[in-house]
């Protein structure tokens, strides 16, 4: 009797708790995610300075047979502008048109070989002229930088300056040359051949600049900057490289995503380690296309929401989210659920930013979570395209002739690790998840 009197109490107890857990009221709320693209913007690709003549060991002037060589990477859409003192005179500097170096022909060849003819001697408008090879006041004679008398005036081809002095042909002064390894990178070599022309002259370190038809490096008729002016004057590239350098650098579109709220330890996005998984991911990380994995999504198991974010904060309609802007959108979840998002990183192959590929829990003891989440967001790798040099690869969707048109990897997901350098995470993409 004493027996059956405590199986009926523990059965009792053990109804009344499970009667309680099924009657306990499950936390859930709405939350809005707000994806922001804080890229800072750059007006240039890539700059870099030349000083030291191949062969040497330490930084000086391109003397009468030496040679500047310098490498840099560039894609469809580039243009390569660069400048070097003609030493033997007051302000004049070696460079192409203002416009730059096309580095690709319209079908999307690279260009290479004898561009000498692209190349100019411009005048700076910073000093006044005087004799070339003669002047007190060029740098081999000078008593130190900027000491000859100021010009006020604009850049302009010596040929239109008509200053009644006498100056090599370009081609008789310099031989420039461009050549190019087939993975976006080119090697430019500026030789001084004016031994024996009208005037010979060493040439002084310079800067180089890549970037797309809006960027200059200087503008013809205008006035020169003022490190325009030390490059021209004094051979110093050391303020326009610094300006440059600020100025440059890998910037990218983030394009539309996908957002999925699903039970908590599912993957239904990628599995870390593991090949894709075949429903759409590859599509969005390529080529920044959400549909199929969006599809996908909708009719997985697992999955309580999913869906598409494609416009940007106050524009009209979808597009890619560039430097500043925003997408915005509203989820709803309950406690143990998931979430997760992907977007493409637009200037790349198959690269996207997710959570891990479990994605982060919503709740935190029945409170939902708050705030800035970017320092649980990572960049991914899909592993199903080779990856180009970021921002310049023919294979990435701004310079590719169409969609998945790229060298196949096939490789895993992973955090990406390709050898490229990219900027940090939180430098790129912010997310915020506000609770409503």
């Amino acid at each position: 009797m004493k027996k059956l009197f405590y199986a009926t109490i523990i059965a009792f107890i053990g109804i009344t708790a499970c009667k309680k857990d099924d009657e306990m009221p499950q936390a859930s709320s709405g939350f809005t995610v707000v994806v922001e693209n804080v890229s800072e913007p750059k007006a240039y690709f890539q700059t870099g300075v030349f000083n030291t003549p191949v062969g040497d060991t330490s930084p000086g002037p391109a003397t009468p047979g030496k040679t500047y060589s310098f490498s840099f990477n560039a894609g469809i859409g580039h243009y390569l502008s660069f400048s070097t003192m003609f030493v033997q005179s007051n302000d004049l500097f070696y460079a192409p048109a203002d416009t730059g170096i096309k580095l690709f022909d319209d079908t999307g060849m690279a260009i290479t070989g004898d561009i000498t003819a692209q190349i100019y001697l411009w005048d700076a408008g910073t000093e006044v002229n005087q004799e070339p090879g003669v002047g007190t006041d060029q740098p081999p004679r000078q008593s130190g930088p900027n000491t000859g008398a100021a010009e006020n005036g604009t850049i302009r081809m010596i040929s239109q300056v008509m200053d009644g002095y006498t100056y090599p042909a370009v081609n008789e002064a310099v031989k420039v040359m461009l050549s190019y390894d087939g993975s976006n990178m080119f090697t430019l070599t500026i030789e001084n051949i004016s031994a024996g022309s009208a005037v010979e002259t060493p040439l002084a370190p310079g800067v180089w600049l890549v970037h797309d038809n809006t960027g200059k490096l200087f503008t013809a008729g205008g006035m020169a900057s003022m490190g325009m002016e030390q490059i021209a004057e004094d051979g110093d590239p050391s303020t326009m490289n610094a300006n440059l350098a600020m100025n440059s650098g890998y910037v990218s579109p983030f394009a539309p995503g996908v957002f999925v709220v699903a039970a908590s330890g599912s993957m239904p996005l990628f599995v870390n380690g593991n090949p894709d998984l075949g429903e759409g991911l590859e599509a969005l990380a390529e080529d920044g296309d959400p549909s199929g994995l969006a599809a996908a999504l909708a009719g997985k198991a697992g999955v309580m929401s999913s869906g598409v974010f494609n416009t940007p904060v106050g524009a009209g309609g979808p597009g890619p989210l560039m430097p500043g802007s925003s997408y915005s959108f509203e989820i709803t979840a309950s406690e143990g659920d998931s979430f997760n998002f992907a977007t493409m990183l637009v200037q790349s192959n198959d690269l996207f930013f997710a959570f891990e590929d479990s994605g982060i829990a919503l709740f935190n003891n029945g409170t939902p979570v708050s705030g800035e989440m970017t320092v649980s967001v990572s960049l991914w790798d899909a592993g199903t395209e080779v990856n180009e040099f970021p921002g310049a690869g023919m294979g990435q969707p701004l310079r590719q002739a169409g969609a998945n048109t790229g060298t196949t990897e096939n490789g895993v997901v992973q955090k990406v690790n390709d050898g490229f350098a990219y900027p940090a995470t939180d430098a790129m993409i912010k997310l915020t998840i506000t609770p409503k």
